[in-house]
């Protein structure tokens, strides 16, 4: 790594303090930062020895309502299903007794749901990422953003302007959701874009005019996942192949050593190797129907939230259900048992007896119908981080914590 690299990656970090409000900047070093590594410490002794399980993090889907209806995207369109005001308080409080301060806010589109900013409000304590279209994110949801201090809005662009249209199933998507990030600048808000790179966006996505582009624009990183064909309309010919999934990982690592954002991904280790955060139990994921779940687009589950989600704690620490589906994605691959071994997951998944936790009822023949495409896990051609921060980083607080042996 050059000395022009280390100078790079320094300006990228102190865009935030430069850019962003000193409170903003105060909530997300000590809510976000502190007690995540806190936290993170917490899990990995808990996983050491043996002690009830609970996971690192917690992904909530609060609600399948949409303005959009995306292709790939396993959220069910037109579904009503969402979280109940109780039971979303009681995933936080619950999660705040296990050490857990950090939370993963989905849709369908979570501006959608009425009372989420009050629920976020008065857990001041924690720091939320918002999963966002950025259509609905006006400037008066930015102002009120930037007063509760505890929120990165995280932007999906799922492509330029005829790709955002295509994809995205609207009309004129990238701009409005372009409002959405302006919105974000001009309030001095903490916040990054995501985008889920597959076959018709890769040109342009994956590319560091995208990167600089996005950056100018004032996002502070930038979250790529890898397009899953699954839902409805799975288009699995828009997944990425071997060759491209490669080339990706070279790309993100190559980028990293200067890029004017932080790239985040989740499917690497320091040395390259593959990961699936739900097989190493960092994180789950609770549905718009209150079902506790691996992974957002594994949509069975044998484990239900009561009324208020008093019995989360119970339901994380005794499903036999997360408990077997752990042990087995990580005895048959580092990466995704979804993309790699579909027809395996469905053996799984009846074996059990699982339940659809969907509005459409459909999840378990969809698939049926999946055949393999690549994942992350890339044997024998692992590339190591390159960056300094990244490889520290990722050695420290992503890694397998005993999953995989």
């Amino acid at each position: 790594m050059k000395f022009g690299d280390y100078i790079a990656t320094a300006n990228a970090a102190l865009r935030v303090p430069r850019e962003c409000a000193p409170r903003l900047v105060w909530k997300f070093m000590y809510n976000f930062g502190w007690k995540s590594m806190r936290n993170i410490h917490r899990f990995e002794r808990r996983q050491a020895k043996g002690m009830p399980f609970f996971p690192a993090f917690v992904m909530i889907s609060v609600t399948e309502n949409c303005n959009l209806g995306c292709s790939g995207c396993w959220v069910s369109q037109g579904g009503r299903q969402s979280l109940s005001l109780a039971q979303l308080d009681g995933i936080i409080s619950q999660s705040k007794r296990n050490g857990s301060y950090f939370f993963g806010i989905l849709g369908g589109e979570p501006l959608m749901y009425k009372g989420l900013l009050e629920v976020m409000e008065r857990h001041s304590d924690c720091y939320f990422q918002l999963f966002t279209n950025g259509t609905l994110l006006t400037e008066d949801v930015a102002k009120r953003l930037r007063k509760m201090g505890n929120v990165t809005p995280l932007i999906s662009i799922e492509g330029l302007e005829k790709e955002s249209d295509i994809r995205r199933g609207g009309n004129d998507v990238f701009r409005r959701t372009m409002s959405g990030v302006h919105a974000c600048r001009k309030a001095k808000l903490i916040f990054g874009v995501a985008a889920s790179i597959c076959k018709s966006n890769y040109e342009d996505l994956v590319s560091r005019n995208y990167i600089e582009q996005i950056a100018k624009e004032g996002a502070h990183y930038l979250w790529y996942y890898l397009y899953r064909p699954v839902g409805a309309v799975p288009n699995s010919e828009n997944a990425l192949d071997k060759e491209q999934v490669l080339a990706f990982r070279k790309f993100v690592v190559e980028q990293r050593k200067n890029a004017p954002l932080f790239i985040i991904e989740t499917y690497w280790d320091d040395k390259g190797n593959a990961l699936c955060p739900g097989a190493t139990g960092m994180s789950h994921h609770i549905s718009p129907s209150g079902a506790v779940e691996f992974c957002p687009p594994i949509q069975m589950a044998k484990d239900l939230l009561n009324e208020d989600s008093s019995n989360l704690s119970a339901l994380f620490e005794h499903s036999e259900f997360l408990a077997d589906l752990r042990k087995m994605t990580a005895e048959s691959s580092r990466g995704c048992i979804l993309l790699e071994d579909p027809q395996k997951l469905v053996s799984f998944l009846e074996q059990h007896q699982a339940t659809d936790t969907t509005s459409r009822g459909s999840v378990l023949h969809e698939y049926k119908q999946m055949t393999p495409v690549a994942g992350h896990n890339q044997q024998g051609q692992e590339l190591p981080e390159e960056n300094v921060f990244y490889k520290m980083v990722k050695k420290r607080y992503f890694f397998g914590f005993g999953a995989y042996g």
